[in-house]
């Protein structure tokens, strides 16, 4: 059997407590001649505490196969049970998958509506493995101009897992960074209605008032399909997120391309705009 065993974290360290025990090849499941390989190379004590996944290449992945758009989504729910799976598996605090943008309403009406009907079977079907994982649901968006059943779907499934305390699995859902970032200063003017003050609004203001104000920062952005742009997604959080991109349509991302990825992220020297200071500098 593999045992994977976690370093020692020191005191100072900025990982996560949870990222303190032992994963096994029994933890995961059974795992590819690929997958082993890859864990064995992974430092589980420098794991990311949040990632964040752009799932793109449904339509594309569809085209290809001469397939209906509405085929690359449904294979693409595959993709996202591994992607919460394996990360609540490794003790990841938060995982965020964008699945509906506020932008993506241009596109076709049975598009659209195909979308939100998956959406709610999706949400029925994974119930059971939420629960049995611990996780708990949460939704960022403007929910209030979703369909109502979604609506009553979504504050069903949220208030179900409210109480689990393992991972947070945040759908993005009629989401847009900008609205985020606009909904959040509206948030802010409200609290402060009939309270008149002179202070300027800081970051850390804003930071309260954001869908994902009690979670940590994204450390590591995943982005299939080989597109180079972040897409409107979580504009403030990921300031100092290490992205990578895969040519990986969504529909194809397996455990061996998101083990690829934690392993690009722990490559990355993370100096959040600071300098490291050569060892004889810093004596």
């Amino acid at each position: 059997m593999l045992t994977l065993r976690r370093k020692e974290v020191s005191p100072d360290s900025t990982v996560s407590p949870s990222h303190t025990h032992i994963v096994t090849a029994e933890t995961l499941g059974p795992v590819t001649e690929e997958e082993f390989h890859l864990l064995e190379k992974l430092d589980l004590a420098r794991l990311p505490r949040h990632i964040a996944i752009i799932m793109d290449g449904n339509g594309r992945w569809a085209q290809k196969r001469h397939l209906p758009r509405v085929a690359g989504h449904r294979t693409g729910t595959k993709s996202a049970r591994m992607a919460i799976e394996t990360s609540a598996n490794l003790k990841i605090e938060a995982l965020t998958l964008y699945a509906f943008s506020v932008e993506n309403w241009r596109r076709p009406k049975t598009e659209i509506e195909f979308l939100m009907q998956l959406l709610r079977e999706y949400i029925r079907k994974e119930m059971p493995l939420l629960q049995r994982n611990n996780i708990r649901l949460r939704f960022l968006g403007r929910s209030d101009e979703l369909p109502e059943a979604v609506q009553r779907d979504t504050r069903e499934a949220t208030a179900v897992t409210a109480t689990n305390t393992g991972m947070v699995l945040n759908i993005a859902l009629n989401y847009g960074g900008r609205a985020e970032i606009v909904d959040a200063l509206n948030a802010i003017l409200t609290a402060r209605n009939g309270h008149p003050s002179r202070d300027p609004i800081t970051e850390e203001d804003l930071a309260r008032h954001l869908y994902t104000a009690d979670l940590p920062d994204p450390d590591l952005l995943i982005r299939t399909s080989g597109e180079m742009r972040v897409s409107n997604f979580l504009l403030w959080q990921i300031a100092y997120a290490e992205i990578f991109v895969t040519e990986t349509l969504w529909p194809d991302f397996n455990r061996a391309r998101l083990l690829e990825a934690l392993l690009d992220f722990q490559k990355r020297e993370r100096r959040y705009g600071a300098i490291n200071a050569p060892a004889s500098a810093a004596r």
